[in-house]
């Protein structure tokens, strides 16, 4: 019989030594979709109680803002594992270090394969999902975790489980918004903190950003899918611009209310001299994709994990190691 070590073995040399740093990066076997159109996405309830008691500490030390937290949410979840994806919730241990008073970079970074930054329950926020056309992790066409072309078992919260047992966010975190009281005509409070340290909000904020006094509307991104067909063949997946992958949109500078990190400087409750803030939006990328700032390391993961306490595959869809969904 052959050993999981021994398969591995095999892959990697039918494969090619060319691929093996990436394999190093994303597991042993990236799973391989052909499929090119959007689905409807299919949410798991969320009806069961997280396994244990949430707990976070958000304290300021110095010139840093250090986050602690379990990664158990305050809110039910759907059932996992599930259909779509094999993992179970565990306690995590995540120790992370923003700066507080954070400043605009020189350029925007984007928020590759990590996580993007941390609600104010201790849950990451982590848009991206390490799922790629023909499972080639060098082509641009990774496909969008929300888009229901890929089953990956997330629930009524936009949530799934990594297979470290890590539970997080890939959309607009709906248990947690409720428990905020985030609804219209009232300014979205602070959801939780972006990796370079400015705040994210959530739907709703002043017309006038600039001005407090002016009318709370949803703030609308600048994101649009591009017209046309997708190119196809050498790898390329063909089929018409759905949503399906992340590279179907594109940024439309001022066809939104914000910019293309999702986010704008704005006077805010919490923040009445103005800040930078990003927005969380219930149009693509819903999840920021892009740093203003500069991120902290503490977000970065590999395949032994970062200080951020997250090990294992980064951004991993349902199944551990790219083996078939059970």
């Amino acid at each position: 019989m052959l050993r999981k070590t021994h398969f591995v073995i095999i892959m990697l040399l039918a494969i090619g030594l060319g691929t093996a740093p990436m394999l190093a990066q994303f597991g042993p076997m990236m799973r391989r979709h052909l499929t090119n159109q959007a689905q409807n996405l299919q949410l798991i309830p969320a009806n069961t109680r997280p396994p244990g008691e949430n707990k976070i500490s958000i304290e300021v030390v110095g010139s840093q803002r250090v986050i602690r937290a379990n990664g158990i949410p305050d809110h039910q979840t759907g059932a996992f594992p599930n259909r779509g994806n094999p993992n179970g919730i565990s306690q995590q241990n995540y120790v992370y270090r923003i700066p507080l008073n954070p400043k605009p970079a020189s350029r925007i970074t984007p928020a590759f394969m990590q996580n993007f930054g941390i609600c104010v329950n201790g849950i990451p926020f982590d848009p991206g999902a390490a799922e790629w056309y023909d499972g080639n992790p060098r082509s641009q066409w990774q496909y969008e975790p929300l888009s229901g072309a890929v089953p990956l078992g997330i629930d009524t919260n936009h949530a799934h489980v990594q297979p470290t047992g890590a539970y997080h966010y890939h959309g607009l975190p709906t248990g947690l918004l409720k428990r905020l009281n985030v609804e219209k005509g009232k300014h979205s409070p602070i959801v939780g903190w972006a990796a370079d340290g400015f705040p994210i909000y959530a739907l709703y904020g002043y017309k006038d950003p600039t001005n407090s006094e002016s009318a709370i509307v949803e703030l609308e991104s600048s994101y649009h899918l591009k017209k046309g067909k997708r190119p196809s063949g050498n790898g390329n997946p063909g089929g018409t611009y759905d949503g399906t992958f992340v590279a179907d949109y594109e940024y439309v500078s001022g066809s939104g209310d914000l910019d293309e990190c999702n986010g704008r400087f704005a006077v805010t409750p919490e923040y009445p001299d103005g800040t930078y803030a990003y927005f969380l939006t219930n149009h693509w990328p819903v999840i920021p994709r892009n740093y203003r700032g500069t991120p902290s390391s503490d977000f970065e993961r590999g395949p032994r994990g970062g200080r951020g306490g997250r090990p294992g595959p980064p951004g991993f869809g349902p199944p551990g190691f790219g083996l078939p969904p059970r």
